[in-house]
């Protein structure tokens, strides 16, 4: 009953959904936010039918045969939900429903005219991808020959980073169409101005907010899930997301410029537009087919043709009124090139040109392959060359942009803080590590704490956190990539041996069961500490997983991984790789200071328009 609740609801979303278009576009505003209301209402209602199936283990529902199964636990099978293709593009539609409500009540938007044409934009946007889902991908479709039992859920994906890595991601993804959605109403109604910037600055926010989360904790998970011991991968799909996050980073700089300055008018809706435009890229190579990762979903190319239709359709039509209405956007206050605007010009350019060059990395083999000319792959030896070597100019330039006044730099007082700063940045780096890579993350932190002896509001918070987070972060990645030790061995029981300065001891291996999955587990002491990774076999999908076990430390991580049995060397022998990862926990409490840096973000711009 309730998977059928939930089918008329989705059904009925979307014509509710094309009502909200006409009734935005056409200025009939009552309308418009009944309309975006019950839309979201009905997708929640969907959502919920189908999540009873799961969780339920109503066999007769496709859907939940393929992704679930009566043994797995209950929370594996409430986020089983998302763990599919069908059942992630349900959540995905939620999302947007969510944010065609929070344009119809959020109390920036004072611009009706604006209010309602974006409602509209989103309306149709909404309409679009409830006909894909229903057309492609019914999550509610069933089967007249119900199975006893389900095929269980990818193991690696029965993990609680999975209750909150997916949804937070898409809440970025999704966010960004809110955006989208804003700029080309201000086309439509030809109004780019610093009440524009304020209205919008909370969807930014929190879109922006919710993708470095999302990325935060997808390198998490991939941390300690898969068994390799990395953070990023720069699979395809993990750039997909960092496409967005990157232009989205651009597009809030420029919103300051715009906002206090009433400048980058044009390049402001370019960034909005663009923005959202990436997330459908990352969405169409996800759900295409034409990927394989663990992140992606393997369907066919029908749908991927329907998502690309779609992106040509939205972003090709944004574009379009972007190049008819973008030339009428006058900028009236100029700037000189040394100036915070000047600064984040600079600073828009250089996260636009990593963009561009991620997007070539990643697009590039598959364009090779489409046109049957070669097959190759682009990995971390071409990023790290590249958009690796960009973030440093980045890194220093953040550090010097929020010193400089606005307009024009005039006698360069800004210079002797600077000074100083580079001087505390030498001296800590030459104290610890004299790289240029650990000079610039120590300068970036330096300078961004300088920043708190001014007034310290919501905003300077936000800019502190931020640039400082990024800093922090960085010293972690150096850690991960270039100090760490590694040491892999065939080990028996009570060998004793040292990576770097820990000890560990091998205790052995004993057989132990969950309640859906059987697994070799080892016991490891490790400096005194008792450790138990484990190889898990999943009976239902055989397939096995890698559970590593991990020391955490302020300075380093220890993480243990349990291979495969060496018979030739003895029955009780066993392949072991202990990785030490130096200022790990730098990374993660970096990445949780950007995550707080949008916490404090979303706070200011709720608060109306702040002075420069």
């Amino acid at each position: 009953m309730a998977t059928e609740l939930g089918h008329f609801a989705f059904c009925l979303s979307l014509a509710l959904s094309l009502l909200m278009g006409w009734a935005g576009l056409k200025g009939h505003h009552t309308v418009a936010v009944r309309a975006s209301l019950a839309v979201f209402g009905l997708c929640v209602l969907a959502f919920m039918g189908l999540e009873v199936a799961y969780i339920t283990s109503d066999f007769s529902v496709v859907s939940v045969i393929m992704n679930s199964h009566s043994l797995k636990p209950l929370v594996y099978k409430i986020t089983g939900l998302w763990g599919n293709h069908e059942g992630s593009m349900l959540l995905w539609i939620c999302m947007l429903a969510f944010f065609g409500a929070l344009i119809a009540v959020m109390p920036s938007l004072r611009d009706e005219a604006l209010r309602d044409k974006a409602m509209g934009i989103q309306g149709l946007i909404s309409a679009g991808f409830i006909s894909f889902s229903l057309i492609t991908s019914n999550p509610f479709l069933r089967t007249d020959t119900p199975p006893f039992d389900g095929n269980s859920l990818n193991p690696v994906l029965q993990d609680l980073g999975l209750a909150f890595h997916p949804p937070t991601l898409y809440l970025g993804y999704v966010g960004f169409s809110a955006v989208f959605s804003l700029a080309a109403g201000a086309l439509l109604v030809g109004r780019v101005d610093k009440h524009w910037a304020s209205a919008i600055k909370p969807f930014v926010a929190i879109a922006w907010l919710a993708l470095s989360a999302g990325i935060a904790m997808g390198g998490k998970w991939a941390y300690y899930e898969l068994g390799w011991g990395g953070w990023w991968y720069w699979d395809p799909v993990e750039n997909a997301s960092l496409l967005p996050w990157l232009t989205g980073t651009a597009l809030l700089h420029s919103l300051l410029v715009l906002e206090s300055r009433e400048a980058l008018k044009r390049w402001t809706i370019l960034l909005a537009v663009a923005t959202f435009s990436l997330s459908l890229l990352g969405t169409f190579l996800v759900r295409s087919g034409v990927l394989s990762s663990v992140h992606a979903f393997a369907v066919d190319p029908l749908r991927g043709t329907f998502i690309l239709g779609l992106l040509a359709l939205y972003c090709g039509g944004a574009f379009a009124l972007y190049a008819w209405r973008a030339p009428a956007l006058k900028t009236i206050r100029l700037f000189t090139p040394v100036s915070r605007e000047g600064g984040i010009v600079m600073n828009n350019l250089i996260l636009v040109t990593m963009a561009a060059t991620v997007l070539t990395g990643t697009l590039y083999p598959l364009l090779m392959d489409a046109l049957g000319l070669a097959q190759i792959s682009v990995g971390a030896p071409y990023y790290n060359a590249t958009v690796v070597m960009m973030a440093l100019p980045l890194f220093i330039l953040m550090g010097i942009g929020p010193f400089l006044p606005w307009k024009r730099a005039g006698r360069y007082a800004f210079i002797k803080p600077l000074a100083i700063c580079a001087v505390i940045a030498l001296a800590i780096t030459f104290a610890s590590k004299p790289m240029l890579g650990v000079f610039v993350a120590v300068w970036l932190m330096v300078s961004s704490l300088a920043m708190l002896r001014k007034n310290i509001t919501l905003k300077s918070v936000s800019m502190v956190l931020g640039h400082f987070g990024l800093g922090l972060a960085a010293i972690g990645m150096m850690g991960t990539m270039l100090w760490k030790q590694e040491d892999i061995r065939v080990v028996k029981p009570n060998d004793t041996f040292t990576v770097g300065r820990h000890t560990l001891e091998f205790a052995g291996v004993a057989d132990v069961f969950g309640p859906n999955y059987g697994a070799y587990e080892a016991t490891v002491k490790l400096d005194g500490e008792t450790l138990h990774p484990q190889k898990r076999w999943y009976p239902v999908s055989e397939s096995e997983t890698t559970e590593a076990a991990i020391k955490l430390t302020l300075l380093d991580d220890v993480y243990v991984v349990l291979g495969e049995r060496d018979t030739k060397a003895g029955p009780d022998a066993w392949v072991l790789r202990t990785t030490v990862h130096p200022f790990v926990s730098t990374l993660w409490a970096g990445f949780a200071c950007v995550v707080l840096s949008g916490l404090a973000m979303l706070g200011y711009s709720l608060r109306g328009r702040q002075k420069p």
